[in-house]
């Protein structure tokens, strides 16, 4: 049954309001002290730690170059690299609380999780002043009050909570009363740039030099594929068929067969991948979701905020269609950033595998927050790394369309699914991708020179397939194949 979705005018106008508050930023200096502080917090959060600080760098750079290029003394070359110099050093200090904050707030729960950046950038202005450092702004208590919000605003964002908006109008209001009421005399001015000696900043030193050591020595946990013997137990090799089992190397697991081969964990994620799996459209695409994993989620947000829909209803309109029990076992290839894990019933078992590392890294961050636990692999849709008739649901959804081989991806869905199992396959038609990627600027380069048009590819569904069921969703935009293995196909019949 294909759900309604309506869209919310209120949350329409909402989402151009802040979209406006925000592009003001880059021409109010005194708005960019928080929007800048938000998108700078965000940003950081949706990288990895050494690709954060360098992409923030550079980003910095930039921008400090456009709006500022007229301070550079051209006339004289020496003052002018010395002036640039000093601009990429002040840049590369701004950018370290953020970096910080990237390094501690993953390890810290709840509302902890907030106070890195504010603390980092305190600290480091603490650091900085007693190393008589010149020309490097200082840090006080309205720059902690500034982080503070950015951060907290960016938990509630990524926790996909109800309450952000308001959290977002709170700091509105809280910015007025920061930058405008003192100015009006009604209130005091808010002091910065609060000296070494001041017990505040000692404060702020101390427990960010307590919170790095704590982090350092403190990794994060990831699950250990020695103590899963019974899902070790349903992995094959994809190359080879052979079983599997757990070797433990200075203190570093693998996946090796009978013959030797070795599939290494990274991160608590199997790799199960060789250089021919990124050929083709597999290794073109690939290349994109490398470089947009940390914004995906986000993108899907502002898609369904600029529509005016609620993202859950959003999801809700494919999701609905599969048939999952409670204790089931549920694989989604092309699994992504595991946004629709959220959408099954809880107590299943899930696994997901993806071609993109990346997306992968984001997909366990997700889990992390959400308090859900799947099993990861990175691998190709079309050689899947596990024994026949494995899952009770096999799915995908979004991706499918550029696989290499799609019929042999579909072959290997219904080759790991259990007799009876249902599966699904669920992506863009081609009026979306035109209409879409094809005119977004950085998606365009790949899909505006494709082979060929998307086409449905229920004729790459077997005819001894049953209840197969085609839905064209969300206004014709998107397709959703369904059907069923019969429950009398053997475990290797395909």
């Amino acid at each position: 049954m294909q759900i309604e979705v309506k869209s919310s005018r209120s949350a329409l106008v909402l989402a151009w309001v802040v979209t406006a508050l925000f592009i003001a930023g880059f021409f109010v200096a005194r708005i960019n002290l928080w929007t800048g502080a938000i998108l700078s917090a965000w940003f950081v959060g949706t990288q990895r730690l050494r690709r954060g600080f360098l992409w923030m760098l550079a980003i910095a750079v930039v921008l400090g170059l456009i709006f500022g290029w007229r301070k550079i003394p051209v006339t004289n070359p020496e003052q002018a690299l010395h002036y640039l110099g000093w601009f990429l050093l002040v840049s590369a200090l701004g950018t370290l609380p953020f970096t910080y904050h990237r390094f501690v707030s993953p390890r810290l729960s709840g509302w902890l999780a907030t106070l890195p950046l504010p603390i980092g950038a305190v600290a480091l202005s603490a650091i900085l002043r007693a190393l008589s450092v010149k020309g490097v702004p200082l840090a006080g208590l309205q720059t902690f009050i500034v982080l503070w919000f950015a951060a907290t605003l960016v938990w509630f964002w990524n926790r996909e909570s109800r309450s952000t908006s308001a959290v977002f109008c709170a700091g509105v209001v809280l910015a007025a009363l920061v930058e405008l009421l003192p100015s009006l005399h009604l209130l005091p001015a808010i002091p910065d740039g609060l000296h070494l000696g001041s017990l505040f900043t000692w404060l702020c030193l101390g427990v960010a030099l307590t919170l790095a050591l704590w982090a350092y020595i403190h990794p994060i946990k990831q699950r250990s594929w020695a103590e899963q013997s019974e899902t070790v137990g349903l992995l094959r090799s994809p190359f080879t068929g052979e079983t599997l089992q757990v070797a433990v190397d200075n203190g570093r697991e693998s996946l090796v067969s009978k013959s030797s081969e070795r599939f290494p964990v990274r991160d608590g994620i199997p790799a199960f991948l060789k250089p021919e799996d990124l050929t083709g459209d597999n290794g073109k695409y690939n290349k994109l979701y490398e470089n947009i994993g940390g914004f995906y989620d986000d993108t899907q947000r502002l898609f369904a905020a600029f529509r005016g829909v609620d993202i859950d209803k959003y999801f809700d309109i494919y999701m609905s269609l599969l048939d999952v029990k409670p204790d089931d076992s549920v694989l989604e290839t092309s699994v992504g950033t595991g946004l629709n894990f959220k959408y099954l019933p809880r107590g299943v078992k899930l696994s997901g595998l993806d071609l993109s590392a990346e997306m992968l890294a984001n997909c366990q961050r997700n889990l992390r927050r959400w308090k859900m636990e799947a099993d990861l692999y990175l691998g190709n849709a079309e050689s899947l790394p596990f024994a026949d008739s494995s899952f009770d649901v096999v799915f995908t959804c979004g991706g499918f369309n550029f696989f290499s081989d799609r019929a042999k991806a579909i072959g290997e869905m219904i080759r790991v699914a259990k007799p009876g199992a249902h599966l699904m396959i669920e992506d863009e038609t081609e009026e979306y991708v035109k209409s879409t990627y094809e005119n977004i600027p950085y998606t365009s380069s790949f899909f505006g020179t494709r082979n060929e048009a998307v086409k449905v590819p229920i004729d790459l569904v077997p005819a001894e397939m049953e209840e197969i069921r085609v839905e064209m969703l969300k206004g014709g935009q998107f397709y959703a194949i369904t059907f069923r293995k019969p429950s009398a196909m053997g475990p290797t019949a395909i």
